[in-house]
């Protein structure tokens, strides 16, 4: 699992993950405001957001290597405010199928690893 702690706002960073997703050629495929959510019924809780993240072209690879491993996709990532800081965390594609034991799997998960460390870099360069 990759944890960032970022020093500016949940929404910048969000504005700036969905601009590395787009940068990378990925799909936002689904974007859950919990906040805004919770706003709905009358209650105030702290930032949580979600990014579900994939492409068509990626999701026919990993069926074709497993079936099962469906279940994992889109990836997600959580970007959350904690203790006054953002927090980001995203189970890395490679940790996420390692599971299902599989070398065809396993070369889609290295791929993605590396275009999902591309996103991230858009809120914490190294």
């Amino acid at each position: 699992m990759k944890k960032l702690v970022i020093s500016e706002s949940v929404d910048t960073v969000v504005e700036k993950l969905l601009a590395g997703i787009d940068a990378v050629n990925m799909r936002v495929v689904a974007h859950i405001n919990g906040q805004a959510n919770a706003r709905k019924l009358g209650k105030e809780v702290p930032a949580d957001q979600i990014l579900e993240v994939f492409r068509p072209d990626f999701a026919i690879r990993v069926w074709q290597a497993s079936k099962p491993a469906g279940i994992e996709i889109p990836l997600r990532i959580h970007v959350y405010e904690q203790a006054g800081a953002t927090h980001v965390a995203c189970r890395m594609p490679g940790e996420t199928f390692a599971p299902y034991d599989s070398a065809e799997l396993s070369g889609i998960g290295a791929e993605l690893d590396v275009i999902f460390g591309d996103i991230l870099r858009f809120v914490a360069p190294d």
